[in-house]
């Protein structure tokens, strides 16, 4: 990866500023002195359990390219180890408005797993259920506690209790309620609450009044046989909402799930969404569709109603709210008699 010249950066921080607040140089509170401040320990509620963290963590890893902006959002690169990343998403790093912090904070690998976390001497994991956290590779929040690590839960990702599913609470709740904990963990109230406030204005700018007509949307992650999509516990679906669409599997109680060929003809969506990530070029993707023996005649393939995204725009991240934006903007190019 290329870093960006120190003047091609600010323009772009300038540029972003009304929803990527937070790329370009914080001062981050509370530097690591060796005391504890005396408002430590500190109790958050994550995936509606409370986790009290006894002293501010100075070597965090993350996992998955959402959640390490985030952190790069609230300004905390000196508080991190490094991240965890997988190849798929270099050019999601490629587009990011922290481009220079991804290059700055170590890269240590492409799968977290608990030889990482203590090789980099992490005091904190922040992942997610299916961003790193499963039960298969042995590596859960309980598992980093028995070794003396903290850990914080992406909160798109917190478990249902019904199964493996998952998604609690609207997914920019989720990213607003993320970024308020950890603003609390790490002293940055203030920029938190910048934070969420610049990207409130901007989803609530971007929100398309309907009369009940909508664009229908199909997102397509990935998957041959059976396509990738997302349910209602998604950013994607309340991403594809803000902006005056549905989601043809908004009625999914899930956030990332496969559905089958046939249900998303049944749908017969006026619009599809690609998701940019993986061993596939979105072009490859959209190549795909339109060569599928009977996806390929529903009218939005016709008429090449395709938008893409980046992964990191669809997965709960800073980038929400401008996805918010695009996807609107998008929306309004589906004639409205083909809406329903």
């Amino acid at each position: 990866m290329t870093v960006l010249r120190n003047s091609l950066a600010r323009g772009v921080c300038l540029l972003m500023a009304g929803t990527l607040l937070g790329g370009c140089g914080a001062q981050v509170a509370e530097r690591s002195s060796g005391e504890v401040p005396e408002r430590f320990p500190v109790t958050l509620t994550n995936c509606e359990r409370e986790r009290t963290y006894e002293r501010p963590p100075e070597k965090v890893v993350t996992n998955d390219i959402g959640i390490t902006e985030i952190m790069f959002a609230l300004g905390l690169e000196d508080r991190m180890a490094g991240y965890f990343l997988s190849d798929g998403q270099r050019s999601g790093v490629r587009s990011s408005p922290w481009s220079e912090s991804f290059e700055k904070v170590p890269h240590l690998g492409e799968e977290i797993d608990m030889e990482g976390v203590r090789a980099a001497n992490a005091d904190m994991v922040f992942a997610g259920w299916n961003y790193g956290f499963g039960e298969t590779a042995r590596f859960t929040p309980e598992r980093l506690s028995g070794e003396g690590i903290d850990a914080y839960v992406l909160s798109e990702s917190c478990r249902t209790g019904s199964g493996d599913e998952r998604g609690i609470m609207p997914p920019l709740e989720a990213l607003y309620t993320d970024i308020r904990n950890l603003g609390e963990l790490f002293g940055v109230r203030e920029r938190a609450e910048r934070l969420v406030s610049e990207y409130e204005t901007t989803v609530e700018r971007a929100r398309k009044d309907t009369d009940g007509q909508r664009p229908t949307v199909f997102l397509y992650d990935s998957g041959r046989s059976e396509p990738v999509t997302s349910g209602n516990g998604g950013a994607a679906d309340q991403i594809i909402e803000k902006a005056g669409g549905r989601n043809v599997f908004h009625d999914l109680d899930d956030s990332w799930t496969t559905v089958s060929w046939e249900t998303v003809l049944r749908a017969d969506p006026d619009a599809i969404l690609i998701n940019d990530y993986g061993d596939k070029t979105s072009r490859e993707k959209i190549e795909f569709l339109r060569n599928h023996p009977t996806f390929s005649k529903i009218e939005a393939v016709r008429e090449n109603r395709f938008l893409t995204l980046p992964y990191a725009a669809l997965v709960e991240g800073p980038r929400n709210p401008s996805a918010v934006r695009r996807t609107a903007e998008f929306l309004d190019t589906v004639p409205e008699d083909d809406q329903r």
